[in-house]
């Protein structure tokens, strides 16, 4: 048995090397200990979007996203129609006071507010709205589509 203790944040060579038989044993582990179902959503399947109307992706899902925010806030808040409409969604989960920065010494991504999308054949089915500072990940919210609760999505998206 060889241990190895291997940086992730920022990602060692090691790290990134290794990363996808790691990711195997987890997806293994997790289906035999949690019965987690094989079609649960892999890395390939998150995006990271920023949360601005001039990101060509952020705009192309738009819609996507705010009704299936809709469909979450009627389903599990029992919130009506015109609590939740595109109004109330951009306000509630698109304007951030959190301006975008590309720092030389930060993620790729930047520093910002974000979106983190999981898509499954070819449609959202959860987002998880994050921020991403200089210390630390905020995790603001996460909504997803019902019709997939028996995915965990909440708890696969806290332990991502």
């Amino acid at each position: 048995l060889k241990v190895r203790v291997v940086r992730s944040s920022p990602p060692s060579s090691q790290f990134k090397a290794t990363f996808q038989e790691s990711y195997q044993v987890y997806k293994r582990y997790q289906m035999v200990i949690h019965k987690d179902p094989p079609d649960k959503p892999t890395v390939n399947q998150v995006r990271l979007v920023p949360v601005s109307f001039e990101d060509p992706q952020f705009k192309s899902s738009f819609n996507q996203s705010a009704t299936l925010f809709a469909k979450y806030q009627m389903a599990i808040h029992k919130d009506t129609p015109s609590d939740c409409g595109e109004n109330e969604f951009t306000r509630f989960l698109c304007d951030s006071p959190l301006e975008a920065e590309d720092a030389p010494n930060g993620p790729d991504c930047g520093y910002g507010s974000f979106h983190q999308q999981y898509w499954l054949d070819g449609k959202i089915i959860a987002v998880g709205v994050i921020d991403i500072l200089p210390y630390c990940v905020s995790s603001v919210y996460l909504y997803y589509d019902p019709d997939y609760s028996f995915l965990s999505l909440g708890v696969y998206s806290a332990l991502r």
